[in-house]
């Protein structure tokens, strides 16, 4: 048998000679060889070849030209990094090769799983983009987190909306029933609001914060090293990170449990499981997202689709037929939404107050959240559109909020970072 040629990643073309009977009309006929070219198809899946991209981060950087700084943030990879890039603009100016370093970029150097090097920026605005990259070609990239301050709306009956003066360098933020918090630039956390359950104090020593969610009354914090730090309300184990987890990518907190990703693209659970919401489906693998309701969890697949388990009173489970070409999820008390690659929103579960009718038209949106019952989008253009339940104005957009970056939902109020 011979390989003579392919039709893509998808299929080879092979020649196969076999020998068998020719009909040629006589009472006998010989043996003869023959050539057949069959088309077989290929399965990169099947053939076992890892297609789980690379998980990285880009730490936020000062502002101002001709500053010398570090550079920094996270890589890593179900198997194993095998390189990580940084460019400014169409310019490499670091790499973890000895290639490129030998033709004039910086050498990134490795701690644990974070990545660094030095730079001066010569320019105010520099368009930095890392890549990171794993030994069967699958890439990913990030940008520089966004260091900025945090705008509140909403109710404020226990002060999560009075965001503390001076606070700046934000590169994140979650907010909780009656909290919030806020992820800073160099890896520390604010946190205010209700503090009845300890919510708000934040541990002594945290640090190195790459991620944040909220709970109803309690906190995860992902660390560069991939473990988890979680606190707060504890009464239903939500605060009880498993033993020996490690290598974690993301986290996610629901009202009363609490969910990781791994890095190599599984999903753990614990807490609150009345509903089944923190037993997580047999099988399931190569998630890129999760997000976590009150009893029920979803997972973002790196094939577009969605997952969803728990309980589904209210339809939180019933992921739209086809639904695919998904790129963000979130999950509110009951209600459930999908971003998809268009920059269109699809929502399903509990609408009672509309908090599950996505606005006529929207489009561009870049990033979505969920409260637990009024629902958030982010523009393309910096602009917040909100929908659903505005008793306590959690869907009033405060007049004039432009050049948002992030946004976040809970309870009853919400959150920016511009």
């Amino acid at each position: 048998m011979q390989v003579v040629g392919t039709t893509g990643q998808s299929s080879v073309s092979v020649i196969a000679t076999v020998n068998g009977y020719v009909a040629t009309g006589a009472e006998t006929a010989a043996v003869q060889d023959q050539q057949v070219t069959y088309t077989v198809p290929l399965s990169r899946t099947a053939l076992g070849t890892d297609t789980i991209p690379p998980t990285v981060t880009f730490n936020a950087l000062p502002s101002g030209a001709n500053t010398a700084v570090t550079l920094s943030g996270t890589a890593s990879d179900n198997k194993a990094i095998s390189g990580v890039r940084v460019f400014d603009g169409s310019v490499l100016i670091g790499s973890t090769s000895q290639g490129d370093i030998n033709a004039g970029a910086a050498a990134i150097t490795f701690s644990g799983l974070t990545w660094s090097f030095s730079w001066t920026s010569g320019q105010v605005a520099p368009e930095l983009t890392v890549v990171a990259s794993d030994a069967a070609g699958n890439e990913s990239r990030a940008v520089p987190r966004i260091s900025g301050t945090v705008v509140a709306w909403g109710n404020n009956g226990s002060g999560e909306s009075a965001v503390p003066a001076g606070l700046t360098g934000v590169t994140a933020i979650a907010g909780g029933h009656y909290h919030s918090i806020a992820l800073k630039t160099d890896g520390t956390l604010a946190a205010w609001g209700s503090n009845g359950e300890g919510q708000t104090n934040i541990p002594a020593g945290l640090t190195n914060v790459t991620a944040i969610s909220s709970g109803a009354q309690h906190n995860l914090a992902l660390r560069t090293d991939g473990t988890v730090y979680a606190w707060g309300l504890g009464s239903t184990g939500q605060t009880n990170v498993p033993a020996g987890l490690t290598n974690v990518a993301a986290v996610a907190a629901g009202t009363f449990h609490s969910l990781a990703l791994t890095q190599g693209g599984t999903v753990v659970a614990w807490g609150y499981n009345t509903d089944g919401q923190a037993t997580v489906p047999a099988g399931l693998t190569n998630v890129k997202a999760i997000s976590a309701g009150v009893v029920h969890s979803m997972a973002l697949k790196t094939d577009g689709t969605v997952v969803v388990w728990g309980g589904n009173y209210d339809g939180q489970l019933n992921v739209p037929a086809g639904l695919t070409g998904v790129t963000a999820i979130a999950a509110g008390e009951a209600h459930s939404l999908a971003l998809k690659s268009d920059g269109t929103v699809v929502a399903w579960g509990l609408n009672t107050d509309g908090q599950a009718t996505v606005p006529a038209g929207l489009t561009n949106v870049i990033a979505i959240a969920a409260g637990v019952v009024h629902s958030l989008a982010l523009k393309s253009d910096g602009t917040v559109v909100a929908w659903g339940n505005n008793a306590a104005g959690q869907s009033t957009v405060p007049a004039g909020l432009t050049n948002v970056k992030a946004i976040a939902a809970n309870g009853y109020h919400s959150l920016a970072i511009r």
